[in-house]
């Protein structure tokens, strides 16, 4: 039976971990600050949007305190202050995730980090399916049913992509399978706009049926990825030999 701490080490416990979250918060502003630096070095523009936001909101605030008068006033002015930096900081942050996507557009894996990095609880398996020149496709489960997204050269993409859905149909019944494929073509979806069509979809299924969608398809994207790692050895083989 574990011994009971005492109430000096409590104190200590409870100093620590007061410490363990200053020393994280401390952290996090410096790579905060960090980016910031960054960005504005890169995006003349940013200091300019970002002081524009503030002044906007801020200047809304002191007239509607002014035609307000009273109490209102001396309440609006400090909540268009807060409200102006909160502006202000989400404009840093669309600018920046903008960067991060024009920088990311374009390169092997892009789609599968920006799958990775989707807010909201969607599943993520990257690589279900994929082909030796690096084209691969991605499986995503959410309240749409599941999504099936393919990056890499839209003629190679397409045929594989086609084949996942065959495979992925048989397991799962009815629910809906939407595909798309990753790039700048015609019928083809952005890589920046990706989250934003993924929200956009209807929701056709219930969390627990998320669940359930994901037990049935974890074999089936072992598989897959084994096939595909197969494939990538086979053709290296034949590479060497040729050389």
């Amino acid at each position: 039976m574990a011994k009971p701490r005492t109430a000096a080490e409590n104190k200590a416990a409870r100093a620590q971990a007061q410490a363990a979250r200053k020393a994280a918060a401390k952290e996090r502003r410096g790579q905060l600050w960090q980016a910031f630096n960054l960005q504005r070095r890169e995006d003349k523009r940013l200091l300019p949007y970002m002081i524009g936001a503030f002044v906007v909101i801020v200047a809304i605030s002191v007239a509607v305190g002014l035609w307000a008068g009273g109490l209102t006033m001396f309440t609006l002015i400090p909540l268009g202050v807060v409200l102006g930096a909160l502006a202000a900081f989400i404009v840093f942050g669309r600018r920046a995730q903008k960067s991060v996507y024009s920088k990311a557009e374009g390169q092997t894996g892009a789609a599968a980090w920006a799958l990775d990095n989707l807010r909201g609880k969607w599943r993520v398996t990257p690589g279900v399916a994929a082909t030796g020149h690096l084209d691969a496709v991605h499986r995503v489960i959410g309240r749409p049913g599941v999504i099936l997204v393919g990056e890499g050269s839209s003629a190679r993409v397409r045929p594989l992509l086609a084949q996942e859905k065959k495979r992925t149909a048989r397991l799962i019944g009815d629910v809906p399978i939407y595909d798309l494929v990753v790039g700048n073509g015609d019928d083809e979806v952005p890589l920046a706009k990706l989250e934003r069509h993924l929200n956009r979809l209807p929701a056709n299924i219930t969390a627990k049926q998320m669940d359930t969608l994901e037990s049935r398809l974890a074999a089936l994207g072992t598989r897959g990825l084994m096939a595909a790692t197969r494939r990538a050895r086979l053709r290296r083989a034949c590479d060497r030999r040729e050389a």
